[in-house]
């Protein structure tokens, strides 16, 4: 994660408190207004685990529109 990619996001979603914390102590100036949401997952699931992709699907819900 780069300053440049968070100055141009709206929104960035993390897993874990821990997770914002790290982004909000190592890219302050960069975050302005860009707004951190912790969707609450307990980072302990493999990359593409089936049981996290149905979770991150349920979480993401609001913030993505219909598909």
């Amino acid at each position: 994660m780069t300053d440049e990619l968070i100055e141009w996001a709206d929104h960035i979603f993390v897993m874990e408190r821990a997770h914002r914390a790290k982004i909000q102590s190592k890219h302050r100036v960069a975050l302005k207004d860009t707004r951190i949401a912790v969707l609450g997952i307990p980072d302990e699931y493999r990359f593409m685990d089936p049981a996290l992709i149905h979770i991150l699907e349920t979480k993401m819900r609001r913030w993505l529109p219909d598909t």
